[in-house]
């Protein structure tokens, strides 16, 4: 509803239509204590926990800004998990750090960094469950109109996969490489990239 709403603000005059392909369950977890900082790869994770005055090193500026309004003393990596990844290794911090992130994670964010010296573990505090796509959506995907289908995680472009075939002329907009990718192996031939891993360059 958020990005619908900032394409309205954005002037995109186009009907929209908003069916999430995951809902989010927040898990109830225990921090360890004697951490000495956390990883947050999502705005998820932090919502999933109470803040502490730690350092969270953070994928990016949104997530980052979540962190610190929640209580913790956030650093953005700027961008993506290859960024976190370069911006934990110029900073060198002394763990144990730990990861809180979703039960579906891509990469071994943790044990990159336990492997280079950086003590690190993780614990899933949500989880993403998949949603069918609503009738509203099943309808204009059923059509003959082009569709604009804008696809945040691999998890969502599998999710929405799964729910075809569609009859629509669809063009993916999506927000990453590994995206990408995975519509160009189901045969989608018209899909978008955005310049940065974030919803201003989606948008």
């Amino acid at each position: 509803r958020r990005f619908a709403q900032r394409l309205q603000d954005a002037g995109v005059a186009v009907p929209i239509v908003t069916s999430p392909l995951m809902r989010i369950d927040p898990l109830t977890v225990s921090l360890p204590e004697g951490l000495r900082g956390v990883l947050f790869t999502s705005k998820n994770g932090v919502a999933a926990v109470e803040g502490r005055d730690l350092p969270a090193w953070c994928v990016g500026d949104a997530t980052a800004e979540a962190a610190a309004h929640a209580g913790w003393r956030a650093v953005s990596a700027g961008g993506d998990a290859a960024a976190l990844d370069r911006r934990l290794l110029a900073d060198a911090p002394t763990g144990p750090l730990l990861h809180l992130r979703g039960e579906h994670a891509r990469g071994d964010l943790a044990q990159r960094l336990s492997a280079v010296g950086v003590e690190t573990s993780e614990t899933v505090v949500y989880r993403q469950v998949t949603e069918p796509l609503g009738p509203e959506a099943r309808q204009v995907l059923s059509g003959d109109t082009p569709v604009l289908v804008p696809l945040f995680t691999t998890r969502s472009a599998e999710t929405f996969l799964a729910e075809g075939p569609v009859r629509a002329p669809v063009e993916g907009i999506e927000i990453s490489a590994a995206v990408f990718d995975r519509l160009a192996k189901a045969g989608v031939s018209r899909i978008a990239v955005a310049a940065g891993p974030t919803a201003a360059a989606m948008l």
